[in-house]
């Protein structure tokens, strides 16, 4: 009978492991507070790691690691794991997204209503033998607006539970459909109305590029004079020292942070402002939350060494043999293009996905790479959220409907994939190929054909098709330093609409896309970046059978 050992480093409840350690085929060692170097000494006797944020799981650990098949998380983040260098060994990174959701819940509803009655002020001030009852006279929850800024799994909970306070519920999502607001019995509302409109705002999204710094000195400026604002997600959605200013100025009444853009926090303007309410990452603290995480990354463990099947991975195993030189330069295409016809659908979450291949690849397993355009996609909007075990999960949770077709014609190619999104009207699409000692190629943007090969900085504008107008978008670049490293045009008919991609070193601020719209005959400039460009970032490729186990 094989067994398998399990080392867990970090202060994790033994009632969770409870399905670990009573399982014939486990030996759970417990090792708390362990030093790097004696962990170091000892993870080579070791099948799996189970950690919280106070183990750090180096190069250095894993290269040492030679038995090691998997390291479980127990929580959410996984920053505290070198993933990169745990995929390049071939081992599992998993961790528990969704044990954590019912106490970061509760956790934003305390510290709404502390926000709302100045509990902790009035506390401080009373347990310092001082009787105050005219400094802290606090507002109702009760008929105020409360906007949610993002409505996954933890916003959603927020809006249920701040319902039966009496409060009037706003909620933005990209994926927010009018039906499911109006089945949760809220109103789906835009970011702008939320600003005019509420009393409370609370933020529930991912930290991505587009939310970080979201809740800015522009947007406070729209908000309702007295609102208050809260933050249990992530630090850095909110600009601390916009608001601060907002604050000191009057016009938000106050806040309550639990995450922080530098942690531990030691702004002395968060810390001793008197109208914020500071608490040091609590969302996940509960007794009930560490049990249910250990629970889960203990039952996934068993899955894993039992029956080969993962459902958090945060990374891939290594692809192997045949399969890995047929499908990888696909995979790192397919993921790119997902990332943009995303961004050319002007940022919208789509409602119905189309993925057609042409060609030879309608006789390979096309599965995985299905996943990988649909997790391109969605990552715009989720992040580090989704990976291709959970996407179709996360596709059926949004409602957005996908659609996949093999075609015998090869389109002018070999192989040939083209991938569609729309919402309403609106609809984006890019068909896309590796040629034979070329490599990856977007071949077709809409309607147009061009030639482009996917770099981060990709500068796409559609125009007229007059003379003059390469010219006068490449003088304007230059007027700001944007050097062009290639450039190509397509078009539908002489005279018409056309377009051009360029290839840029850099990205391009607000204001030079805005000057490029001046140009006569030019309709539309925007700038489409790519987070992968050289290799498939961690996360990107993932199996559902780990096969080397």
């Amino acid at each position: 009978m094989k067994m398998y050992k399990v080392l867990v480093t970090d202060g994790i409840s033994q009632t969770g492991l409870k399905s670990l350690l009573d399982h014939p085929h486990f030996i759970v060692d417990r090792q708390p507070t362990l030093p790097t170097e004696e962990l170091i000494n000892i993870i080579g006797s070791y099948d799996a790691l189970i950690v919280r944020s106070q183990t750090k799981v180096t190069d250095e650990l894993l290269q040492a690691a030679d038995r090691l098949r998997v390291i479980a998380r127990a929580g959410v983040g996984v920053d505290n794991i070198d993933v990169n260098a745990a995929t390049k060994k071939g081992v599992i990174v998993i961790n528990a997204p969704g044990a954590n959701t019912i106490a970061a819940t509760e956790h934003t509803l305390a510290m709404m209503l502390a926000l709302a009655r100045k509990i902790p002020q009035a506390h401080q001030k009373t347990a310092g033998g001082e009787w105050d009852r005219n400094s802290f006279k606090g507002v109702e929850l009760y008929k105020k607006t409360l906007g949610v800024v993002g409505m996954g799994k933890i916003g959603t909970e927020v809006a249920k539970r701040a319902k039966s306070f009496g409060m009037n519920i706003l909620g933005f999502d990209p994926y927010l459909t009018e039906d499911r607001a109006k089945k949760l019995g809220i109103t789906k509302a835009s970011l702008d109305v939320i600003a005019a409109e509420s009393d409370f705002i609370t933020v529930h999204t991912p930290l991505t590029n587009d939310t970080r710094g979201i809740i800015n000195d522009e947007y406070l400026a729209k908000t309702k004079k007295g609102v208050r604002i809260v933050n249990c997600a992530r630090g850095g959605i909110i600009d601390e020292k916009a608001l601060v200013r907002a604050i000191q100025s009057g016009h938000v009444a106050g806040a309550a942070l639990d995450v922080f853009e530098k942690e531990p926090v030691a702004d002395p303007e968060l810390l001793q402002n008197p109208n914020i309410i500071v608490t040091p990452h609590l969302g996940a603290s509960t007794v009930e939350a560490q049990e249910k995480v250990a629970q889960e990354v203990s039952a996934e463990i068993i899955d894993i060494f039992e029956t080969q099947s993962i459902q958090h991975a945060v990374n891939m195993p290594q692809m192997s043999g045949e399969t890995q030189a047929k499908l990888q330069p696909y995979l790192l295409l397919g993921d790119q293009i997902g990332q943009l016809v995303i961004q050319l659908l002007k940022k919208k979450a789509p409602e119905k996905i189309n993925i057609n291949y042409y060609g030879d690849l309608i006789d390979e397993d096309t599965e995985l790479l299905t996943r990988t355009l649909l997790r391109g996609i969605l990552s715009y909007h989720l992040s580090d959220s989704v990976n291709l075990i959970n996407v179709l999960h996360l596709l059926k949770e949004q409602e957005v409907s996908y659609n996949v077709q093999k075609n015998a014609t090869n389109k002018g190619f070999a192989n040939y994939m083209e991938l569609s999104v729309s919402q309403g009207a609106e609809a984006a699409r890019i068909g896309a190929t590796v040629l034979n000692g070329y490599g990856a190629r977007i071949v077709k943007i809409n309607e147009y054909r061009i030639d482009v090969k996917p770099e981060k900085y990709l500068l796409y504008i559609k125009h007229k098709d007059v003379p003059g107008m390469i010219g006068k978008v490449g003088s304007l670049l230059g007027d700001y330093q944007i050097n062009i490293g290639t450039m190509q045009v397509g078009r539908a008919e002489v005279g018409g609409e056309a377009i051009m991609v360029l290839t840029l070193d850099k990205g391009l601020k607000a204001e030079v896309l805005r000057e490029l719209t001046l140009i006569e005959g030019l309709e539309e400039a925007q700038l489409l970046e790519l987070t992968n460009v050289d290799s498939l970032e961690h996360g990107h490729v993932e199996s559902q059978k780990v096969e080397s186990i």
